[in-house]
Order: structure tokens, then sequence, then C-alpha cells
């Protein structure tokens, strides 16, 4: 064990040069958040757009200019709930069937699916002329997302260098950051062209999409995906020009084969695999980081920020300005935990992150729970410390449950029940961001600043919960991960022992 708990990295290839293969194909599996986060982005700014308001939902629009409304509820409504929440079902139920095909056809080929599905799901929400073909559109894009939010993590992390694994894997909730910007950057543009300037927003997104599309179909799928597809030729091949013509790949190409062959022994499938006892712990973790990062209340806290910001005063122009801030504290904050996440370790970064979002949360519950009122906006001190806050809330995250959640959940599983065990992550992550975008509205209503409480507390839970049963995997090549679970306190009397990797480094220097 080396310092903090982490293997070192293992001899052979822990120490594999950082190829323009791995570069440009690292980036481009990456872009695939820009779909995620240019969708919740681009829907957050809708709700407050005047020109879509007037086109869908008139009634909105009438409690906004009401002064005796009660700011907690003004945009209570079944019809934009299901607007909202119909992209995360979705996604939910493509999760379900993202983990076959990606385990089938590939992780390139997920991924290209997932762009050619986007791209239908923003047409038709461009062309749209009723809240029905909203909602298909929603639909679609949803599904693109189930795919491609499952392969693209899965990508980065089978291909990246063992001791550069979390930063790169962490570009991922990088992009899904660019989405968000790309997404309120126009919407700050569209906000008051009127009739037409939703369109706009919506169709804006066949961009990320032509992106993921061009880019699926020029980068080489990963070896892992291709020896457990039977193709060990073509997986030599890939890894000799992932890794470059220097470099050492067979102790490498024999992890993967033996992780392969280690999948055929079984006649069971991969969820029924779950089910057994020596991978229960990936079983929990990939039920529990899911759960977690929904209850960090990142997915309201996203989707609903321009909301949040007019709530407390701010104009709907004010208000995407607002976003837009945010959005840049964000991506700073995830370029610094890609910096530290393989030199500190994946526990340090979680442990900094939740006692941030703690904080932030209370005293967000505390100035909305002293300061909102019902019938005049919160005074402007205040309102300029919501934002501030949402920008502390925004960095914990972006250095902890942000990034890492995709790096952990994709690097922990043995390869047998990868695919298989992402897709049922990814499923329980849409049902409860389906569950959260059906009542956040509803919530802020009825619980209103309790609302923040209630994070706040989940937050505090699940930081316990990782320093307590999380280990570390900082360097550690991801086929010999099972010998990390093997040396845990608690999770080695369930998984079956495996020699440790040899020491060499540490990680980064």
């Amino acid at each position: 064990m080396s310092e903090g708990g982490a293997l070192a990295v293992g001899a052979g290839y822990g120490d594999s040069e950082i190829t323009f293969t791995v570069v440009m194909s690292c980036l481009t599996a990456a872009s695939s958040g820009l779909l995620l986060g240019y969708d919740i982005g681009i829907t957050g700014g809708l709700m407050q757009m005047e020109s879509f308001l007037q086109a869908f939902f008139p009634e909105i629009l009438r409690k906004m200019s009401n002064a005796q409304q009660d700011a907690y509820c003004i945009f209570q409504s079944q019809v934009l709930n299901a607007f909202i929440s119909s992209f995360y079902l979705a996604g939910m139920l493509a999760s379900l069937v993202a983990g076959h095909v990606t385990r089938t056809l590939g992780r390139k080929n997920s991924m290209l699916i997932g762009g050619l599905l986007f791209l239908a799901g923003a047409l038709l929400n461009f062309t749209a002329i009723n809240i029905s073909m909203l909602i298909i559109g929603r639909i679609l894009l949803g599904v693109a997302v189930g795919f491609t939010r499952l392969s693209a993590p899965l990508y980065l992390a089978e291909i990246a260098p063992a001791r550069w694994r979390g930063a790169f894997t962490s570009t991922f909730h990088f992009f899904l950051n660019v989405g968000f910007f790309m997404a309120d950057v126009v919407n700050y543009g569209t906000n008051t062209i009127p009739r037409w300037g939703w369109r706009l927003s919506l169709g804006v997104g066949i961009v990320p999409a032509a992106v993921i599309i061009v880019g699926a179909a020029l980068i080489p799928d990963t070896p892992n995906s291709l020896v457990l597809r039977g193709k060990a030729d073509e997986a030599r091949a890939s890894l000799r020009r992932i890794r470059g013509p220097a470099a050492d790949i067979d102790a490498e190409l024999n992890d993967i084969i033996q992780a392969a062959e280690e999948d055929k022994r079984y006649e069971s499938g991969a969820l029924r695999r779950l089910g057994r006892r020596e991978y229960r712990p990936h079983l929990v973790m990939a039920v529990a980081l899911t759960v977690f990062f929904e209850l960090t209340g990142v997915t309201v806290v996203s989707l609903f920020t321009p909301l949040l910001f007019y709530t407390v005063g701010f104009t709907n122009q004010k208000a995407i300005l607002g976003s837009i801030i945010t959005d840049i504290v964000s991506l700073a904050s995830i370029a610094a935990a890609a910096l530290a996440v393989d030199r500190y370790g994946r526990r340090s970064l979680f442990f900094v992150g939740g006692v941030v979002m703690v904080v932030s949360m209370v005293a967000m519950a505390w100035i909305f729970g002293a300061q909102l009122g019902t019938a005049s906006g919160m005074p402007r001190g205040y309102a300029a410390a919501v934002v501030v806050l949402v920008c502390v809330y925004t960095v914990g995250f972006g250095v902890s449950w942000g990034p890492l959640s995709w790096v952990v959940t994709s690097e922990m599983f043995p390869l047998e029940v990868r695919s298989s065990a992402l897709g049922l992550s990814g499923a329980i992550g849409g049902l409860l961001s389906f569950a959260q975008a059906q009542s956040f509205v509803e919530m802020l209503c009825r619980f209103m600043y309790g609302t923040f409480a209630y994070y706040a507390g989940w937050v505090v839970v699940m930081t316990v919960f990782v320093a307590v049963f999380l280990p570390e995997t900082k360097g550690v090549r991801i086929e010999s991960i099972g010998a990390v679970w093997a040396q845990h306190w608690y999770w080695k009397r369930f998984v079956k022992p495996v020699p440790a990797p040899a020491k060499q480094s540490d990680g980064p220097a």
C-alpha cells in the first residue's frame, strides 16, 4: 500500500506515455458530456424565458406578473414538470438497454448512437409547434444521454494511462459544464428575442450532437471492449495505437485478456452476476454513489439556478447572467480537481468538497428562510449573498462529487460486469433525477428554505459513507483494482483475494 492507502501503479505499463491518440480520443469521448450539460442548461433558462412561456406556459407568465404571488410557487405546474422530467425518465429506461448495447457493440458505437438520437431530438424540439412535440423531443434527448453518460466515462477509464486516469476521466464532467456554459450564453442572447428566441436555444443543440457523431466515427474503440467481443488482434492494434509504438503493451493486454476470460467462466448474465457475493461491494457502490450523487442537490441547483436567482429578485436577463458566472466557477473548480485527483486521491477531494457543500447549503437555507418574503423581493445584499453561496456550493461540488462520481464509478467495476453495472447506475440516476425534476418546484413551494437543509443533511451522510467504505484507487491500473477491494477493512470479506500489483510509483510528481 502506498501513502494515503492507494496501491501503487503496477510495473509494465503504469508509466505509459500520453500519446496524441490518447489525448484526442479522450477529448472526443469527454465531449459527450456536452449533450447532458447543454440540455440541463437550456432547460433551466427556458423556464423563465418570456418567448417560451408565452408559447407553451402562459399561466406561469401570469404568475410572474402577479405581485401577490408566493415567490416559492411561481413555477408550480404539472405540465412544466412533465416537460422537464420526461428527459430523465427516458434516460433511466435507456440506461437499462445501454449497458447491453455498449457491451455487445462497443463503447464508441454506443456514443455514436447517442449522438444521432440527440440530433433527432434537437431537430424535433427546434420545429415544435405544441407541447407534445416538445416532450417527444425531450424523450429522444433523454435516450441519447442514457447511452453517452454510460459509454463515454467507461471509454475514458479504459484507455487512459493508470497514472492519469482520474484526470482524463474527470474531463467528462468538465465538458458537461462546458455544455452548461454554452447553454447559458445561448439563453442570454436569445432571451430578448421575441416569439422565436426559444427555438434558437433548442436548435443550437444540433451543434454538440454533430461534434459527437463526427468524433465517435473517428476514434478507436477501447482494447477492453474489443477483447470482450472476441477481437484480440484488433485490440492489440488499438492498444498499440493508444500507448505508442515504443510502449510495452503485453502486460496490459494480458490483464485485459485475463479479465475477459473471467467473464466467460459464468453462464449467468452480468446483471444477475452482480447479485453474487463476490460482487457485493461493487453492487453497493453502484447504488450508493449514484443515489448520493443525486442527493447532493446538484441536479436541481444546476437545472433551477436561473429560477432560484429569479425567485430572490433578479430579472430574467440577470438570472441567466448569474448562471453564466456559476458556470465559469464550476469549470475552474473541475480543472483544479483534475490536477489534484491523481496527486491527493479520490477520498480527500470527496471530504473537502462535502464540507464546503454542507456549509453553503445551510447558509442558503438560513437566507431563504429569514429574508425571502411573499410580497416583496429579497433585499439586494442577501440576493447577492445567494449568488456567492451558489458559487461556493459549485466549487465544493466541482472538486468532489461532480467529476469524481464519473471517475470512481467508471473504474471500480471488473470488466465482466462493468457495462451492466454502469447501466444499472445510470438507470438509478435517471430515476432519481426524474423524481427530483418532478418534485423540486413542489418542494420549494411547500418546504421553502427547508429544501436546502434537506440536501445538506444528505451531504453529511454521504461524506461519512465515503470516509468509511470507499477504498482509494488512485494510480491503480483499471484491471488490477480487485486488489484494492481485497485489502479494504470491510469489503475483503466478500471479494476473492487477488495478488496486489507490484509497487512502482505513487502518481504524478
